[in-house]
């Protein structure tokens, strides 16, 4: 019994010790707010919302499991990540051509079923999309990238 307790204990220290080496979960200010700037329809916003924003923007929702070591390593380093692929607080709104390239991008992502991953929509339900809603974001991604495109030639 005696060795059990001396374990738990050396465990529960490591643990302890971990939480000292968490790294910085940050939001800075928002630049230009994609929603804001693009003006989706509401069901688009919405769904961009739940499934998107808490890895590309930052307007972050920190859960609490991503204050403690090591998850909040693995969930830092995947906002950090998802931030630098795609960050929708800081929408190019007046590079035409390049904000039709993300919205690009966003399509491709999602056609391959690449976006949400499995492993945010398993903790967090609210973000998985519908056939629908997966259908309604291509769509309206498509359609807002050849308008983009169009008016940035006529420029």
């Amino acid at each position: 019994m005696k060795k059990w307790q001396v374990i738990s204990l050396a465990v529960l220290g490591v643990l302890a010790g971990l939480q000292l080496t968490n790294p910085a979960r940050t939001n800075p200010p928002v630049m230009l707010d994609f929603i804001a700037a693009v003006q989706p329809p509401a069901p688009v916003a919405a769904a961009l919302r739940a499934a998107c924003y808490d890895c590309h923007s930052h307007e972050t929702r920190w859960p609490v499991y991503a204050r403690l070591a090591p998850a909040s390593w693995l969930v830092v380093g995947d906002v950090n990540e998802g931030r630098e692929h795609l960050n929708l607080s800081d929408w190019p709104a007046a590079d035409g051509a390049r904000a039709a390239k993300k919205l690009d991008r966003i399509n491709e992502v999602l056609d391959y079923r690449e976006m949400p991953p499995k492993k945010y929509t398993l903790l967090h339900p609210e973000a998985r999309l519908t056939e629908a809603q997966r259908q309604q974001l291509l769509a309206w991604t498509e359609a807002a990238a050849r308008q983009l495109r169009a008016a940035s030639t006529n420029q």
